[in-house]
């Protein structure tokens, strides 16, 4: 008989970006208590509000099945002493032994029978043991130092298996069928079963399924013109149990604030949605979504209305206060900000990160002076009052002062965007100015980490050095910038390396392009990204077509042919057409130097083409040629064809690395 399983760990409110990765974890976990105890099951959904979370399971067996095992012991001719000694390893006696022929003989033998234990006795010890591998970015002691630590303390614990608890114990803590509702909308104490825990949670002021909650927040906000933000929309589905959205308001006059620093205070600070107007613009209003069902006198409206209206008041002191002095005249203060201990200060910073992108500007060809210019003042509004409290505006505070102090477009722009981009999905800086001044910023960092040897290992990555890499590698790829990557890297293997990982995660996971795409293409250069990306978007066109797997499966084997023979020809070496057999060999070599010339050519889908090409003459070379041949000159010819062939075929991608069917 199977029957199923419901665990809820009750806490003091999870910190909401925590939730979804201890569900997984959780899952697992459990998953493989099923697996490795023989109980069958599995899990078949979790969820979660910011005090709970939850799993259930489906199909686990009341006890494991018994097992009954052979188990060989001594021959018979080493006595009854060692008869008995093997009877009282296994518990038994002798007489209950049996003989078991073999071909070296008899040997004592015994049907040993383990009876499988319950499974509510196997989950209950072993629930404690999983909760506390759960791992968290943070954790607490709440029980005194040396205790369970959790990421919040432990409130209560729900686990039933059927209609039985499954009993065990957690820093104090004891495993029942009694669950709480919403702070304020339920019970503190409410018995449940596993048919009616759900609804039970609903008549108690809690929507247990995110998706519901999701939803519910979606429907509640369709009627005003939000703005989009599906980061928020997650954060607020994980920070409340009864989540209802409410409309609020503010004074026009805050809309004389940059719209930036407006939405970063709703946003950021107070987890409110901006409301734009009917032409796309700000609106003097907000959406917020409180935790409880109805604000039938608009208490809550008024509380939400009275904290940020005291928060655009700080901003709008903060905005007026640090108009009194220049960004330029801020540059000085930036010797008092450290960037790192071992690096100096943001001065120092800004003074290499002005001298990188000027050499960047004459690469590319862009405005030097500009670029200067924005690299001097990027780092300026890190002194300002703004920036010092609302710190995720650094940048875009620095663009919106530069362009109220005059800077010129392409100036404020550029300081505007210089830490675009964020992360993968958000976009590179808009101007070439600004992609060149983040390049050098991000490329500053990297050489004086690595110079330092803050390598990131594992999960750390404390100075985001990961971040700063893909955002180099976007720049590069998204900007259409032909910068070489040898120069921008400079003589550091580590920093080499580093980079490269990079490159092939950008190809592989954000852009979509097959591993031993990306691998093949990589393995015939990547210092120049923006020829890489070409490359690669032809080997993907092409590779479909009838000629191209069997040609990379060709060229595997003439690699493989090369290294055998440990082919090492001379710099000068050329085939020597007089010693080419007539027939597939010669028709091989005069089909290799008729499409040499386009094989060259950088409209890499024509080249690919002209490659792929080839392939019947390989096939019919490989069918009919001893490239072995006795002669020593013949075979050394032959492998000299086939090196040129591979080498002048492989600057597109090393068709090798293809995986073939």
């Amino acid at each position: 008989m199977s029957i199923p399983f419901l665990l809820e760990i009750g806490t003091e409110e999870i910190p909401d970006w925590m939730i979804v990765p201890a569900l997984n974890q959780l899952q697992n976990l459990f998953q493989e208590l099923l697996d490795g105890n023989r109980l069958e099951g599995r899990v078949t959904s979790s969820d979660a509000t910011p005090r709970r979370l939850v799993l259930r399971a489906e199909g686990i067996l009341e006890k494991q099945q018994d097992i009954e095992e052979l188990v060989v012991g001594p021959p018979k001719s080493a006595g009854a002493q060692a008869a008995d000694r093997f009877a009282r390893k296994n518990n038994t006696t002798v007489d209950q032994l049996t003989t078991q022929i073999t071909a070296k003989g008899e040997y004592f033998s015994f049907n040993r029978k383990t009876p499988g234990l319950p499974a509510s006795e196997l989950i209950g010890s072993a629930m404690p043991g999983i909760v506390a591998k759960i791992q968290w970015p943070k954790a607490m002691y709440w029980t005194g130092k040396g205790g369970f630590r959790f990421i919040r303390p432990i409130r209560w614990l729900v686990a039933l298996l059927g209609d039985q608890v499954v009993p065990f114990e957690i820093a104090g803590v004891k495993s029942g069928n009694l669950t709480r509702g919403h702070r304020r909308l339920g019970k503190s104490e409410i018995p449940i079963t596993i048919a009616n825990y759900e609804q039970s949670l609903a008549e108690n002021g809690v929507v247990l399924s995110a998706e519901a909650r999701r939803k519910r927040i979606e429907d509640g906000i369709r009627e005003f013109h939000v703005k989009s933000d599906a980061e928020l929309l997650h954060t607020l589905v994980y920070i409340t149990e009864c989540p209802t959205p409410i409309l609020g308001s503010f004074d026009r006059e805050y809309l004389t604030l940059p719209h930036e620093v407006l939405v970063t205070v709703m946003r950021h600070h107070q987890k409110y949605f901006s409301v734009l107007d009917a032409a796309g613009g700000l609106a003097p209003n907000f959406v917020a979504v409180m935790n409880t069902s109805a604000d039938p006198e608009g208490l809550v409206r008024q509380g939400n209305e009275r904290v940020l209206r005291a928060r655009f008041n700080d901003a709008r002191f903060f905005y007026d206060v640090d108009q009194h002095k220049t960004l330029a005249d801020r540059v000085p203060d930036l010797a008092h900000v450290t960037f790192q201990a071992k690096l100096g200060s943001y001065l120092a910073k800004t003074e290499r990160i002005t001298a990188l992108a000027g050499s960047l500007a004459d690469l590319v060809g862009a405005d030097r002076a500009a670029i200067e210019r924005a690299a001097t003042l990027c780092k300026a509004d890190l002194t300002t009052e703004m920036v010092k409290e609302f710190t995720d505006l650094q940048g875009v505070v620095g663009g919106l002062y530069a362009k109220a102090q005059g800077e010129p477009e392409e100036v404020w722009k550029a300081i505007y965007d210089h830490y675009k981009p964020v992360s993968m999905d958000s976009p590179v800086p808009s101007t070439l100015s600004g992609q060149i001044v983040s390049l050098a910023d991000k490329l500053d960092t990297l050489r004086g980490a690595f110079q330092i040897g803050m390598v990131p290992t594992g999960s750390k990555d404390p100075f985001a050095l990961r971040r700063a890499a893909q955002g180099l590698v976007k720049i590069i790829v998204e900007g259409c910038l032909r910068l070489s990557l040898a120069q921008l890297i400079g003589n550091d293997p580590a920093l080499r390396d580093f980079i490269a990982d990079r490159v092939k995660y950008y190809f592989r996971e954000i852009r979509g392009f097959k591993y031993d795409e990306v691998n093949a293409v990589l393995a015939s250069g990547w210092d120049d990204l923006v020829d890489v990306q070409a490359r690669l978007s032809a080997l993907q066109a092409v590779r479909p077509t009838e000629n191209f797997e069997p040609l990379a499966a060709s060229f595997k084997r003439i690699a493989n042919i090369l290294k055998q023979a440990d082919f090492e020809p001379a710099a000068a070496a050329r085939v020597d057409t007089a010693l080419l057999e007539a027939g597939p060999e010669r028709e091989l070599y005069d089909e290799f130097d008729r499409i040499r010339e386009a094989a060259r050519s950088t409209e890499y889908v024509h080249a690919l083409d002209a490659i792929a090409s080839i392939r019947p003459n390989v096939d019919l070379f490989f069918d009919k040629v001893l490239v072995n041949a006795p002669d020593p000159n013949i075979r050394q010819n032959r492998l000299t064809m086939l090196h040129q062939l591979l080498t002048e075929f492989s600057t597109i991608a090393d068709f090798s690395e293809i995986v073939t069917q």
